[in-house]
This record gives C-alpha cells, structure tokens and sequence, in this order.
C-alpha cells in the first residue's frame, strides 16, 4: 500500500518568500497526505515483534496563507501515525477536519485571525477567548476507540480513527454538553478506563471539570469556580483525585473588560492547586498555596498515604509575546516559547490532604520540558519520566532526559546537529514486567538530509540509542503532543493493568 493525496488547497508561502520563521525550517508545513505500509519504507535495523499499537502525534500544520501574524500555534491540527503490529508498519498522515479547516478549504483562504490578533475576528471561534479558528493542532489522545484532538485553549472534541485518522466529526454523545469545549491534557486512566478533562473560559465560573466513562458517556460534568478568567494547561490525575490550577499567570481583569487581552506573571499572587475527588464538585476542592509559577506540563501525579504528589516542568518566569503588538513580533514569539528564558525544570508538589500541609522542591535544575511516563502508570505510583531537551534559544528539541525518580540519576540521548525531535511516547512491551521494560518512540526532523524519521529506542538503554529508525516519505512539520494506543485500546478501554513493581515513596 502507498496513496499519497495531494489535492487538498495549499497556500502558505515557499521557504524562500517569507521571513516567518514559523513557516519555514523545521516549521515548513507538509501539504501531503500519505499512507504507506512498511515494504515502501526505508527501515535501518528490525522492527521490534513485542510493539503492538499506534505512535500518534500532532502539530499545527498551516494549510492557507494566514491572514495577518502567524504564531506557531495557529496552524491547522495534522496528525502523524505509525503504526506496529507483530513486526509490520504503517505510517499515515492527515489534516484533522475541524469546521474551520473544512471553511477555509472550500473559500481557499484563511478566515480567522490568529493567536496574536484575537480582535481582528470575523466569525464564531473557539478557545478560552471565543474567537480562534478550532485548529485542533496540540493535543491528541485514545479514549474509547477513537482519537480526540483539541487546541490548548478549548475546542470541540474532534474524533477521529486511531487507524486510519479520518475525522469523524465531534463527539456524538457528549460534545453537546460541553459547549466551552475541551482543553488539552485530557487524560485517561487505563485501571478504570475514565477520562478526565477541563476548560477554562473567559466568563465565570471561570474553569468546569468533567469526567467521561469507558464507554464514552459523559458522567460528570460541574463548574469550578475560580476567582478571574485564568490561563492553565495541564490537569493531574491520581487513582482518587484530580488536580486543577489556579495559577497567577492571566490576562490583566481591567483591561479584559475592555476587549484587550494582556497576559501578565503576577509575582505576589500565590500558585493554587485545588485537588478534587474524581466525582467531586466545587466545594469539594481542597485549595493549597505555593510559591508564585506557571506550570504548563505535569509528568505524573499519585497518592503516598496522606500526601498528593505532583511532578511537572515549573516556569519560574513565565513571559509571552504581548498580544496586540507588532515591532519585532517573531522575536517576541521566540522569547515567549524559549525554555531558557522562562527557565522550565523538573519540580515536585506535594499536598497533605490532612494536615494541609504544601511541600516543594526542585528535581533538576536543567531545562527540560513535555514530561512523559508509560500510560500504565499514569495516576500511579512510578519510576521514570521522559524529558525533552530544548536547543537553546530556539523552539525544537534537542534530544531526550530520563529521570530515575528511584535513585535520583538520569541519562540522555541527543538527535545530533540539525536534528530535532517530537515529543516521546513510552510503549510497553508485550507481556512487560517492569516500567523500563518498554520502547520510547519520537519521530526526528534531520534538516541536513532534509528527511524524517521514527526512531525506536529500548528504554533501559535510551543512551545506547534508536534500534531501529523508519525513514519517512517526506520531511514534516515540527509538532507539538503526541500519544500512544497499545494494540489493546485501539478498539475500546481493554487494558488490563498488573501493577506498579516500584513504590517511590515521599522525600
């Protein structure tokens, strides 16, 4: 098998004809759909017989020529898929058919402003400001036999084939119900098959919380309120609760109220974490303060007696591009999405649900971002989180951290020079007995032999680098999340999980 569709409307500016570098380098969108099975492709080494499932990741992929600036999270939502099943690949690719999409196509230009220029709006839109195109370019995850994609702010939830990436259109039972849309970072608990998921708009109750079963019913849907319009990212999940944030980075309440959208780091605000049973409503949120941050990825959260415990990637000094402004607007994009400049580490939270009392401290000092751990153990006590590495001043990714949370020791794996990578995914193996005992799997842009590729790491041995690399038909798009469906979820929660062979424990 080897289609390739290339009919779609494409009009975003060669390489040579424009200085955005969003829309050139490793940001050059990918105007071609493809799907081809594994005796087309390039393999450097063996496919692993004990990988079973679907590497999945997105990222905003600009189709039309944008209206005014273009910041790299504009783009429309494309999804990258490559699939192991027994020894056998499939690789696919496909624009997520969001309605804007599907507008634009059909008027062959773009019809809604971009990140930066939320007032220039023309048309019903999305996110938490009600006004952006619904690209559903962030996140993407399984749940229930299909994939959701969403854009970070909020947008409907767009399903889609774990197979074949076709959109389905939004969710059929539930998306009604939740006209502020979904965030990304949903997240799904394998043990139970339950997703939880928020949002956050900009009228009150300012945040709403929602659980979705394994056979994709909405069963729990309640406001959370907050004291102002906020700006989070991330929620956690542990085996009892969910942790949602109240952080002091937000656009400024008095020109809100006017229409101007400013995002300011207020550093005599505390940070708020509300821990809520899964099922819980508002006034079952129990509040804890810490130090002033921005947290935009959580590694993992779980339960350790009376303490909650909560690792993620903090920002000390959270900056961003002023909305509105124009002189040296891709300077300010690139400050605001350097991870030197906001100095992102990894960090833990701990929250006694007895006592109240908060503790927090450093894990590492250097500037990692987009934590992952296996699925499994999402919620869960564990051992290990993949980290990856930013090139400085610069928003591509270097290569890849891991932390062993046991002994307190990490190694590493860098791409190389020109080489820049997606975000990981861990894959257990068939019949696994340990939390290393798994494949850690990214796909790479090698802008010196313009191609891509889907590297497969053992991941006891990240250091020793990929035993097998697929290279990719065409070179794509730099992207932004991505997830893995074990063989055993691609048709429904069926995962059968067999516990946790390591317990951290508090420090």
């Amino acid at each position: 098998m080897y289609e390739v569709d290339d009919t779609l409307f494409i009009s975003v500016p060669a390489e040579d004809e424009t200085d955005n570098p969003w829309l050139k380098g490793p940001w050059r969108p990918q105007g071609k759909e493809y799907a081809v099975s594994g005796e087309h492709l390039q393999i450097i080494g063996k496919v692993p017989d004990d990988l079973n499932g679907i590497y999945i990741r997105n990222s905003h992929n600009n189709a039309t020529m944008p209206t005014g600036i273009y910041h790299p999270f504009d783009g429309d939502g494309m999804l990258q898929a490559v699939r192991f099943d027994d020894g056998k690949i499939e690789y696919r690719n496909k624009f997520v058919r969001t309605t804007g999409f599907l507008a634009e196509q059909g008027a062959k230009k773009a019809l809604w402003p971009g990140l930066l220029q939320p007032n220039d709006y023309q048309r019903r839109g999305w996110g938490s400001m009600g006004v952006m195109k619904d690209n559903a370019g962030t996140d993407v995850i399984a749940h229930a036999g299909h994939l959701i994609a969403s854009m970070s702010q909020g947008s409907e939830p767009w399903c889609l084939s774990p197979t074949t990436l076709e959109t389905f259109g939004v969710n059929r039972k539930w998306a009604q119900l939740v006209p502020d849309g979904v965030a990304s970072h949903y997240k799904v608990d394998n043990e139970t098959g339950d997703m939880i998921f928020f949002n956050y708009p900009e009228k009150a109750p300012f945040m709403h919380y929602g659980v979705v079963n394994r056979e994709d019913n909405l069963v729990h849907y309640v406001p959370i309120e907050l004291p102002g319009a906020r700006w989070p990212h991330d929620l956690g999940m542990t085996k009892n609760y969910s942790i949602l944030h109240d952080l002091p980075y937000f656009y400024d309440p008095e020109l809100l109220k006017t229409g101007a959208r400013k995002l300011e780091f207020h550093h005599d605000i505390p940070s708020r974490f509300g821990i809520i049973p899964r099922f819980g409503r508002s006034e079952d949120v129990k509040w804890f303060e810490s130090k002033p941050c921005w947290v935009m990825h959580l590694a993992n959260c779980y339960e350790d007696g009376d303490w909650v415990v909560q690792d993620g990637c903090i920002w000390d000094n959270p900056v961003k591009a002023p909305v509105g402004q124009t002189a040296n607007v891709y300077e300010k994009i690139a400050r605001g999405l350097d991870k030197q400049s906001t100095n992102t580490h990894m960090y833990r939270w701990m929250f006694n649900m007895v006592t109240g009392e908060v503790k927090e401290f450093v894990l590492d000092d250097e500037v990692t971002e987009f934590p992952i751990v296996s699925n499994d153990y999402i919620g869960r006590s564990y051992r290990y989180s993949y980290n990856s590495i930013f090139k400085t001043r610069d928003w591509v990714m270097d290569g890849i951290k891991r932390y062993d949370l046991l002994t307190n020791e990490a190694v590493r794996y860098e791409y190389g020079p020109g080489r820049y990578g997606s975000e990981v995914c861990v894959a257990m193996k068939d019949g696994f007995t340990g939390e290393d005992d798994a494949y850690v799997i990214t796909l790479v842009n090698d802008m010196v032999q313009d191609r891509s590729e889907c590297l497969i790491f053992e991941a006891a041995d990240l250091a020793a680098g990929p035993v097998c690399t697929i290279i990719l038909p065409e070179r794509i798009s730099a992207g932004t999340h991505a997830c893995w469906v074990e063989g055993d979820r691609i048709d429904g929660e069926n995962r059968v999980l067999t516990g946790a062979p390591w317990e951290i424990g508090v420090n």
